[in-house]
């Protein structure tokens, strides 16, 4: 994926994935293990945090349309490479992080 073209949208909107996909099986241990790098970012990049949560839940099983998800996802931080978050020491002040959420798990259709 070095060499993909990058983009500035992380999801589609109101994508439905579930574990009864029908779609071909695609390489669990590669899967997982892009998964597990992305975790990485969670601390500077808030912004995939629910993405993430949404595409680790077909680790056990993932799919071909699991995998599109992953991909758009890494296509998503490379064109986004120069966002995130960084907490400055400004003297002796004290930092105050306020995070908003809005997650809609009425749309998970696993149940």
């Amino acid at each position: 994926m070095a060499e993909c073209k990058p983009c500035v949208t992380l999801m589609k909107e109101q994508l439905k994935l579930t574990k009864a996909s029908t779609t071909a099986k695609v390489d669990a241990t590669l899967y997982q293990s892009i998964i597990g790098g992305l975790c990485y970012l969670l601390h500077t990049r808030l912004d995939i945090a629910f993405a993430m949560g949404y595409i680790s839940r077909f680790m056990e099983d993932p799919r071909e349309d699991h995998w599109a998800m992953v991909k758009q996802m890494l296509r998503y931080v490379k064109g986004m490479v120069d966002q995130g978050i960084i907490f400055p020491k400004i003297g002796r002040s004290r930092l105050q992080l306020t995070v908003f959420n809005d997650v809609d798990m009425v749309g998970d259709i696993d149940g």
